[in-house]
């Protein structure tokens, strides 16, 4: 599934892995909601089709941000993680909701958003349980 880059340029790197409509919403569910398994990730309330959802995950595996293996609870299913190199896009996803915070109306609760903007890193290296998966 690796194609080759159109550039170097870091931006269009990382636009190449997580640019789309998605893909930063399933490592938002990961890491911020604690959703792990794909009906969770279709119950997000964000609206993905199946087929979209089961791209996303293949292509975030793929690139090394989620980790997928077995249910322990239900061999049949499986659950996703996020991998170190996922873990790694915290600080990307809580500056990205402290510009939306700053710039539009959002849902997000004042209260995280206020420890977001209080201590970013912090936050960020604080995490979720979601965020050890791998």
């Amino acid at each position: 599934m690796n194609r080759p880059a159109r550039s170097l340029c870091p931006i269009a790197l990382a636009l190449d892995l997580f640019g789309d409509a998605w893909s930063l919403l399933v490592v938002r569910d990961l890491m911020f909601k604690g959703i792990s398994g794909y009906n969770g990730f279709l119950a997000a309330g964000e609206g993905i089709a199946t087929n979209v959802l089961s791209d996303r995950l293949a292509k975030l595996e793929d690139a090394g941000i989620i980790d997928k293996r077995r249910d322990p609870s239900d061999k049949r299913r499986f659950v996703y993680g996020l991998t170190a190199k996922g873990a790694d896009l915290a600080p990307v996803l809580v500056s990205m909701v402290l510009w939306s915070a700053k710039h539009t109306d959002t849902d997000a609760p004042q209260d995280m958003v206020s420890a977001m903007a209080t201590d970013p890193s912090g936050f960020a290296q604080a995490g979720d349980p979601a965020c050890d998966g791998g």
